[in-house]
């Protein structure tokens, strides 16, 4: 299974540390969710404490007995391996979808039809930031468009890879990168980037935010949220059909 091949292939440490969280309700969500979802928790009638991260991470967190009461992911597969290996009980929630971009630092130029030439013109001696293409699940779906288009073996050695899609953000944003393969909802939430090209859906795997409830309060801050989606669609994110 793919799955169990990625996670194989982590660098997993011996302890992995979660926040304490004094709160009546405890929320592991991706780091894209992070805006709409901030605002959504200061509706809730309790108090909210959200750990934001990397689906992998977050997903590998709560298989080690991390306290949760919902976990939100950006990638199916992290929530059928929780699911599978009996971490949580399902199934998922379909939550949201989502729109793969490439961007640059504030006045970079439109980058059409980017093939390995122009990719590697535009970096120069540079990197690429996306997720890490074993466990963020950005950085899967980016994979999957740079082998869709032949780039990814010639790229990879120029690739800056990060623990979470808002940490490839900030390295554009900052200037440090000079392109990055983050979400549209990330792009759209940063004043510091410019999308160069729009990454067509079909050439990577469908991207969805699947919803895990583990205990009742979670299941109830999750029927919350489903109606709040108009919030994330407004901050870019795509609402499932």
């Amino acid at each position: 299974m793919k799955t169990l091949r990625w996670i194989k292939g982590l660098a997993l440490s011996a302890c992995l540390a979660w926040p304490a969280q004094a709160a009546d309700l405890r929320i592991f969500a991706a780091a894209s969710l992070q805006g709409p979802l901030d605002l959504i928790t200061k509706e809730w009638s309790q108090d909210v404490a959200v750990s934001y991260g990397g689906s992998g991470t977050l997903a590998r967190q709560i298989s080690l007995g991390a306290p949760a009461d919902a976990v939100i992911l950006a990638n199916a597969q992290w929530s059928d391996w929780l699911v599978d290996q009996g971490h949580v009980a399902g199934p998922a929630r379909p939550f949201l979808s989502n729109q793969l971009v490439l961007v640059g630092p504030n006045g970079a130029a439109p980058l059409p039809d980017p093939d390995a030439d122009t990719l590697m013109a535009r970096l120069g001696s540079g990197r690429m930031a996306m997720g890490q293409h074993m466990s963020v699940p950005a950085g899967i779906y980016a994979q999957a468009w740079l082998e869709h288009i032949n780039v990814w073996t010639v790229l990879r050695p120029h690739l800056a890879e990060t623990e979470n899609v808002r940490a490839a953000l900030a390295l554009v944003a900052r200037g440090e990168v000079s392109l990055g393969i983050v979400y549209a909802s990330d792009a759209a939430a940063s004043d510091g980037v410019d999308v160069v090209y729009t990454i067509p859906s079909d050439t990577h795997p469908p991207i969805q935010y699947p919803a895990l409830a583990i205990t009742s309060a979670g299941a109830a801050f999750l029927d919350h949220l489903a109606t709040r989606t108009d919030l994330f669609v407004a901050a870019g994110f795509k609402a499932l059909p």
